[in-house]
C-alpha cells in the first residue's frame, strides 16, 4: 500500500490514503508529489481547534496545479475527525486541485462531511499536526509503499 510521509522541522507525518473512497484524488495528491510539487510549500492558513492546511503554490490560499478534479463525496470514510486529510476547494463542486487541510478534531469539522474530499488520514505524527503554524514549511513529500494496519 502507499502511503505519504510529510517532511517538516516540526517532524513527520506519515499519512495512509483512503484509495477506496477516493482512487483519483488519491492518484492526484501521489503524481503531485512524486513531481515533488509540494516540497518547499506553506501552510499558509492555520485554525487553531480546527485544521492545518498547505498545497498552494503562491502561499495565499488562491493557487493551484492548475486544473481541477472530481469531488467523490460517496465513499465510507468521508467523515472529518483528528488526523483526516481532505481535499480544499472553493464553493464551487469539483474545484479542488492541489491544495489539502488536515484536521485537529471531529467537534469543529464535522460539518465538513461529504462537502470535502477525504483521502486520508494521519497515523503517525499526530502531535505535529497541532505544532504546525501559518508559515511552516513542507520540506518534502515522499510516497513509499509501506504496510499500515
Amino acid at each position: 500500500m502507499k502511503i505519504a510521509e510529510i517532511h517538516t522541522k516540526k517532524g513527520v507525518m506519515k499519512i495512509k490514503f483512503f484509495e477506496k473512497d477516493a482512487p483519483g484524488t488519491v492518484k492526484n495528491f501521489i503524481e503531485l508529489a512524486e513531481h515533488n510539487y509540494y516540497d518547499g510549500l506553506t501552510f499558509h492558513r492555520v485554525i487553531p481547534n480546527f485544521m492545518i492546511q498547505t498545497g498552494c503554490p503562491q502561499g495565499t490560499g488562491g493557487g493551484g496545479p492548475g486544473y481541477t478534479i472530481k469531488d467523490e463525496l460517496t465513499g465510507d470514510n468521508q467523515y472529518h475527525d483528528r488526523g483526516v486529510v481532505s481535499m480544499a476547494k472553493t464553493s464551487r463542486p469539483d474545484s479542488g486541485g492541489s491544495q489539502f487541510f488536515i484536521c485537529h478534531n471531529r467537534e469543529n469539522t464535522k460539518h465538513l462531511d461529504r462537502q470535502h474530499t477525504v483521502f486520508g488520514k494521519v497515523y503517525e505524527g499526530l502531535d505535529v499536526i497541532d505544532q504546525i503554524r501559518q508559515g511552516d514549511v513542507m520540506e518534502k513529500v515522499i510516497i513509499k509503499d509501506e504496510e499500515v494496519a
